[in-house]
């Protein structure tokens, strides 16, 4: 079991504390107090909904021997550090407890609303195929080596104690570079400070989690910290120069453009997109239910043809990330990029097909935002000649605003629409259907002609597919590759494909698995 003392955890800490600190052995960090064993530090943070600082006696029962807090907590019988950020001081001594990882590093930080998932697996994948030692950490799964580690049900940045554990076993197995996926929320929490990064990529920034941020200028701060972070990193051995890696064609650029400039000369910058100006550029795009072809040029050089097997021409725009952290930023040459990007496989619940030889196109995408909607929206439009049937739903307890904004986009580009439910929590999900309904209605949109309300989401999928004639194509967005569905406070055990394929199972009258339950299902 690691271990470390606690004078030695806060050596070099940029907090200061009120009290001395003794010379506490320290054997593991936790922010849960229920996950507390003897000899662990417990650090109480101040969450939206709960107070850490209520569970110290918890901790304590279960053998804290130190305890970090933002609040006053004076006649502990353990030490109890006093620090004005608590979530900053969870990530500095995890980062500590670990023997700072990430210094022994390259770090490659990605994110953006949409896409962060699929850029990071083509870096990693472009790494491999150029012979590093390449781990990744994103919201699906950590890959270190051999293993691969389950990183939670739904999509956010692990916290910081896992996030550390993770890159110091990656430095233990001998590897060299990272890629880590980083959401607005794990920014924002500073679960990835202390990450020490050397490449900054976002890959745009457009409307989402504006419950949480406030505003889109907030979300976009959030974003942009993983580019201001660049400058601060630590000065690593056989350091690579800098670089911030943003997007030409998105709303985001001007604003990421200023940022770094401010940082320069301290960091390099690289843009890449479609529009004129792009550094990193893409020409004679041609998209296919196989794939990608494009070419892709950077600035003045030949142009080099790429091939992907990711399906819709938005993932164009993740390709031309990738090839700007790995080419500019790396410095891999062409050979290993084009053999990386087209030998990665697609990513599980992106544009998924699911196939049981019915006469028509079944797929699963994770679309959850407007613009991630309409982006899969138009690619599948121009996989069928036939008919677009849609199914998505919208989260309750988070971004209200954009259940009426995606329920208009699918009145604008789908023929047909299922309206259901989506992680509705303790929201009533009648009032999310109705907010939705209201959106698509406003595009025109018919109740019992255009569109459905289907509370129930395995009957929602069945009810879209029964709709499909031969040449159609019905796709189910929202929940991807994520393996839960949250009613309440309860996590019921879901997946969009298994549903899938368990509905395209009866209508075929062939053996397949069993619908998965959902509490709807006894409405």
């Amino acid at each position: 079991m690691r271990q470390a003392k606690l004078d030695q955890l806060v050596r070099n800490f940029p907090q200061t504390f009120r009290t001395a600190v003794p010379d506490a052995t320290v054997k593991g960090i936790t922010l849960d107090s229920r996950l507390v064993e003897p000899g662990y530090l417990f650090v109480a943070l101040e969450g939206g909904n709960v107070d850490g600082h209520r569970f110290i006696p918890d901790a304590l029962a279960r053998g804290a021997v130190a305890v970090v807090g933002t609040e006053a907590f004076p006649d502990l019988e353990v030490p109890y550090l006093k620090v004005s950020d608590g979530r900053l001081a969870l990530a500095q001594l995890s980062a500590a407890y670990y023997d700072f990882p990430a210094r022994k590093l390259t770090m490659i930080g990605v994110t953006g609303t949409d896409g962060k998932t699929t850029t990071a697996n083509l870096i990693y994948h472009i790494m491999k195929s150029a012979g590093i030692q390449a781990g990744m950490i994103t919201t699906v799964n950590a890959l270190i080596g051999d293993k691969v580690f389950d990183t939670g049900f739904h999509v956010t940045t692990p916290e910081a104690p896992l996030v550390q554990g993770y890159l110091a076993e990656m430095v233990a197995a001998g590897i060299t570079h990272v890629v880590l996926e980083a959401t607005s929320h794990g920014l924002a929490q500073k679960r990835v400070a202390a990450c020490e990064f050397d490449i900054g990529v976002v890959t745009n920034i457009t409307h989402e989690h504006l419950d949480y941020h406030g505003s889109y200028e907030e979300y976009r701060a959030a974003k942009g910290s993983l580019l201001a972070e660049l400058s601060s990193s630590v000065a690593k051995e056989n350091a690579i120069q800098r670089l911030a890696v943003i997007n030409r064609d998105d709303r985001s650029f001007n604003y990421l453009e200023q940022l770094t400039a401010d940082l320069v000369p301290r960091i390099h910058r690289v843009s890449f997109g479609l529009r004129p100006g792009a550094q990193v550029k893409a020409t004679n795009i041609r998209s296919s239910p196989s794939g990608l072809n494009f070419s892709v040029q950077v600035s003045d050089q030949k142009p080099v043809d790429i091939q992907s097997s990711l399906v819709g021409d938005y993932n164009v725009s993740n390709c031309l990330a990738a090839i700007s952290a790995t080419s500019v930023g790396l410095g891999i040459g062409w050979p290993d990029i084009q053999k990386g990007t087209a030998g990665m496989p697609g990513i599980p619940g992106r544009m998924e097909v699911i196939d049981l030889g019915q006469d028509f196109l079944a797929m699963v995408d994770f679309a959850h935002t407007p613009n991630a909607l309409e982006n899969a929206l138009r690619s599948a439009r121009q996989l069928t000649q036939g008919r677009l049937i849609a199914v998505f739903g919208s989260a309750g307890l988070r971004d209200q605003a954009k259940r009426g904004m995606m329920a208009e986009i699918s009145g604008q580009l789908a023929d047909l629409t299922v309206l259901t439910a989506e992680d509705p929590r303790s929201e009533a999900l009648e009032n999310i259907l109705s907010e939705m309904a209201d959106g698509i209605e406003s595009q025109g949109g018919i109740e019992g002609r255009s569109f459905w309300r289907i509370p129930d989401r395995g009957n929602a999928i069945r009810y879209a597919l029964n709709l499909a004639k031969p040449g159609d194509l019905v796709i189910s967005c929202g929940k991807g590759h994520e393996q839960s569905m949250c009613f309440g406070e309860i996590e019921y055990a879901w997946d969009d494909r298994t549903a899938m394929r368990a509905a395209l199972a009866e209508m075929l009258n062939i053996e397949g698995p069993k619908m998965p339950y959902l509490p709807t299902q006894d409405d």
